[in-house]
């Protein structure tokens, strides 16, 4: 779900808002075992592995910097971002936002493709030290990963050239991706459905 986040707020402070308007609890999710993610109305959960949490510390805040949403096309859109401005040494990243970028041809490739082009004139958080980027406000962070070159910039020819190349990779990771994720999904259903029994008996009680 999409909220505002002011200028003067520190980003933590804006994360603070962004697990509460989007429902993650306190910690964001990183400490779950399991991966609530659905394919269309199909659930696809899939392990939260250290790879994905150490991903997604970044991911979150990446949200923040761009105001994507986080309902489905803007998950799309900022999967392309990152891939554009850069996943640095984080392979978990790379892998779902690669997935993510070749799924978004289908559900919104004009968005898609936009925010591709407008990561290429950005960069991303990843790799940078997150207590300090914590600390900093919201209009600081923005100015320092998300100027505002990148958000205007056309699309050249080497833009086109270089998402194409990125969607065909993304085909193929997706495919192998989602061979690996469905085995696993009755283990997730079945550990989905176990905490929120234990949450329920937990708020009976």
């Amino acid at each position: 779900m999409l909220a505002t986040y002011g200028d003067g707020m520190s980003m933590r402070e804006a994360r603070e808002v962004y697990f509460a308007v989007n429902g993650f609890g306190e910690t964001g999710g990183y400490d779950d075992a399991w991966v609530d993610f659905k394919l269309g109305p199909i659930p696809m959960p899939f392990p939260n592995t250290r790879a994905r949490v150490e991903a997604v510390r970044y991911h979150d805040l990446h949200h923040l910097l761009t105001s994507y949403d986080t309902d489905i096309v803007g998950e799309l859109e900022i999967a392309a971002w990152e891939i554009a401005a850069g996943c640095r040494s984080y392979g978990a990243a790379w892998v779902l936002n690669l997935a993510g970028t070749a799924a978004g041809m289908l559900r919104a490739p004009r968005r898609v493709f936009a925010a591709f082009v407008r990561g290429r004139g950005q960069r991303t958080a990843y790799g940078e030290d997150l207590d300090a980027l914590l600390a900093m406000s919201v209009r600081e962070a923005r100015e320092r990963f998300t100027r505002a070159a990148g958000t205007a910039r056309r699309a050249t020819l080497l833009d086109v050239l270089l998402f194409a190349a990125t969607v065909a990779v993304g085909l193929v990771v997706a495919l192998l991706l989602f061979a690996l994720v469905v085995p696993l999904v009755p283990f997730g259903l079945l550990a989905h459905a176990a905490r929120r029994r234990r949450a329920r008996d937990g708020g009976a009680a």
